[in-house]
C-alpha cells in the first residue's frame, strides 16, 4: 500500500481541481463559438404575414364581402333592436359580433391556407427550419416576405 503525505494529497487535489475547472472553461468556450457560428447562419425565417395577407389576390374580394356583411349586420341590428331593452340589445350585439367573426374566419381561412403553402415552399427552398410572424420577432431571422409575395403573384 502506498503511503501519501498530507502535502502530496493536497497537491493532487489542487491539480485535479485545476484540470476540472480547465475542462469546464474549455467546454464553455467551445459552446460559445458554436452558438455564434450557428446564429450567423440562422435557419429561422420571418415573414410579415399581415402584409402578405393584404397583398394576396383574393384578399380584396374577401375584404369587400366582409364590409357588406358588416353593413348588413348593422342594418339588421338596428331593425331588430329598435324596441329591445338594453340587456337584450347587448345580447344581440354580442351575437352579431360572433357571427361577423365567424364570417371573417370563413373568408380568410382559405387565403391563409394558400399563404401557408407558399411560405412552406419558400422556407424549404431556403433551408429554413422555422418561420415566424415578423411581428413576434424582436431581432434576427431571415426575412422571406418579398419571396413569398413574388411567389403568390
Amino acid at each position: 500500500m502506498v503511503k501519501l503525505q498530507k502535502t502530496q494529497v493536497k497537491i493532487f487535489c489542487v491539480a485535479l481541481a485545476l484540470v476540472f475547472i480547465g475542462s469546464v472553461v474549455a467546454m464553455g468556450l467551445s459552446q460559445l463559438g458554436t452558438s455564434t457560428a450557428s446564429a450567423a447562419s440562422s435557419s429561422v425565417g420571418v415573414v410579415d404575414y399581415r402584409k402578405v395577407l393584404q397583398s394576396h389576390p383574393d384578399y380584396a374580394s374577401a375584404s369587400s364581402e366582409m364590409q357588406k356583411a358588416i353593413q348588413e349586420a348593422e342594418m339588421r341590428f338596428q331593425a331588430d333592436t329598435a324596441k329591445m331593452s338594453d340587456e337584450d340589445k347587448a345580447k344581440a350585439m354580442q351575437q352579431a359580433q360572433q357571427e361577423l367573426q365567424q364570417k371573417e374566419q370563413a373568408l380568410t381561412s382559405a387565403i391563409q391556407a394558400k399563404i401557408d403553402v407558399v411560405v412552406k415552399e419558400v422556407a424549404d427552398a431556403k433551408g429554413l427550419s422555422v418561420v415566424l410572424d415578423k411581428n413576434v420577432v424582436v431581432y434576427g431571422g431571415q426575412d422571406i416576405t418579398d419571396d413569398v409575395l413574388k411567389k403568390l403573384k
